[in-house]
């Protein structure tokens, strides 16, 4: 990895562990992301974004493993597992039963919680630098379109946010969205 790379990869991590908000290029779109298990960074995602906490919010890993302190892996069978792990590593974004000690800040006025395990290059590096899920959400306003390149992202969100400054995957939408018990589309 090229030294500014690894540079620019460290100071994201530190800004992560330090309770802010960065934004990163996606599959598709750019997101937003900060620790998950920090209610002051979620608040700020929240506010930054203009987006109600009722949502709910993706978490975006470069491993299954990552996951599974935020989601009630019990309630998974084997069939639903091997539904999951043949998109995975991939661009299908699952929604599963949340565990009981997962933060509403996470998933909103559901019991659920939408997760990924992402091949993009660029959010595998973060996640595992980091050492944990990162939450994922569109870089844009609420109600405006997803920023796709990071000029996009500064101009709906200002010049101060850090930012993993690559391009995106190319995907047109964003990611398939699924119910992971039922097998149904979400999005």
């Amino acid at each position: 990895m090229h030294k500014s790379l690894v540079i620019k990869l460290i100071n994201l991590v530190n800004a992560l562990g330090q309770q802010q908000v960065i934004a990163y290029p996606t599959e598709a779109v750019f997101g937003l992301g900060c620790d998950p298990d920090s209610e002051t960074a979620v608040r700020t995602l929240l506010r930054l974004k203009q987006r109600p906490w009722q949502k709910g919010l993706i978490l975006i890993a470069a491993y299954y493993a990552q996951l599974t302190d935020y989601i009630d892996d019990q309630a998974l069978d084997n069939a639903t597992r091997e539904r999951m792990f043949s998109c995975w590593p991939g661009f299908v974004t699952w929604v599963v039963p949340a565990s009981d000690t997962t933060p509403l800040w996470l998933t909103g006025q559901y019991t659920s919680l939408a997760i990924r395990v992402s091949a993009f290059e660029p959010v595998r590096r973060l996640c595992l630098a980091f050492g944990k899920p990162l939450v994922s959400t569109s870089a844009n306003l609420a109600g405006l379109p997803a920023a796709r390149t990071s000029a996009e992202v500064r101009k709906q969100l200002g010049n101060d946010i850090l930012m993993l400054d690559e391009a995106v995957e190319g995907h047109r939408n964003p990611s398939k969205l699924l119910d992971a018990l039922t097998g149904a589309s979400i999005r």
